[in-house]
């Protein structure tokens, strides 16, 4: 059950999603890829891989990043997945169609996005608009994947023991609804050279309210005697370069996109972008991917999970 404090913050974190997501699927449709996945992408291919993008290099880096998640899940063994932060559903598709995993779940706090997912009726798929601090799942789980979603989980007016705290609570979690052979694959944007005191003023008020990035080492701290770190990669010069192409890809629709939300509205994500793909260039933030395997033999495996 989750304590009253963790109530206002969950009450919170919805707000502050929907005030970001529920734009309108639309105004994303114009300048994210075909599988509206808004996270960063992964640019360098791997040796002889050939990705099918249409010719859309972003789609091409997309599904590169889907991949490597995915693969680190072992999505293609997987019995049931979770995608904390699922968005517009771009991992439950693929665990569905592609890897033909019988059980998929998706948790978003926004409904937009769910109603999108809702709608394809993947197979398998359910997806819940329910925060992980109110979800309680009907069985383990052989990965989870969260992409994007770790962001939202703190607030700017949290001090570090209480990120931690937080951290560690989603840590714990995750521990106990995974499988013992299961993995964690996490993607976050994360403070760098740039102190908490340093943030974009813009970015927090207009664009993510009551969202604070999370350092590496609160990460790490949070994670100690839970899960390993087997992983971890900086894509910092990858999500520059998607906000960039994001923002290229904006512009050239800029009078659709002003039809449908406004110029205030545009100009807002415009600035956004811009400042974004600059932070990352200058080492101000950075983008964190981890995979993270459960210890097991540990206080964690106590009580609290669903039964194996």
């Amino acid at each position: 059950m989750t304590a009253p404090a963790d109530a206002d913050r969950a009450a919170g974190a919805a707000a502050a999603v929907r005030h970001h997501y529920d734009v309108g699927d639309e105004f994303y449709r114009l300048w994210l890829d075909s599988s509206l996945t808004y996270s960063c992408a992964m640019w360098e291919p791997v040796g002889g891989e050939t990705l099918d993008g249409g010719g859309d290099a972003l789609a091409v880096a997309q599904e590169r990043k889907l991949r490597f998640h995915l693969d680190a899940v072992g999505a293609d063994r997987a019995r049931a997945v979770l995608d904390v932060g699922c968005g517009w559903g771009s991992v439950l598709a693929r665990l569905a169609v592609r890897h033909g995993v019988p059980r998929s779940v998706g948790l978003t706090l926004s409904e937009r996005q769910a109603a999108h997912v809702r709608s394809q009726a993947l197979p398998g798929v359910e997806v819940r608009l329910e925060n992980w601090m109110d979800y309680t799942p009907q069985g383990r789980f052989d990965g989870i994947i969260s992409i994007g979603a770790f962001e939202h989980f703190a607030t700017p007016a949290d001090p570090p023991a209480e990120k931690i705290r937080i951290y560690r609570e989603f840590f714990t979690r995750c521990h106990r609804w995974l499988t013992p052979d299961g993995v964690l694959s996490l993607q976050t944007i994360a403070y760098a050279s740039m102190r908490r005191e340093q943030a974009n003023g813009f970015i927090q008020r207009e664009i993510f309210p009551d969202a604070d990035l999370p350092t590496l080492a609160e990460i790490t701290a949070a994670a100690e005697g839970i899960f390993e770190v087997r992983a971890l990669h900086n894509g910092r010069f990858d999500y520059a370069r998607t906000c960039e192409e994001w923002a290229r890809r904006l512009r050239a629709r800029r009078d659709e996109a002003v039809a449908l939300v406004g110029p205030e509205v545009v100009a807002r994500y415009e600035r956004y972008l811009r400042l974004s793909a600059v932070g990352f260039r200058m080492r101000r933030i950075c983008l964190l991917r981890l995979v993270l395997v459960p210890y097991r033999g540990t206080d964690v495996d106590g009580p609290g999970g669903p039964a194996r």
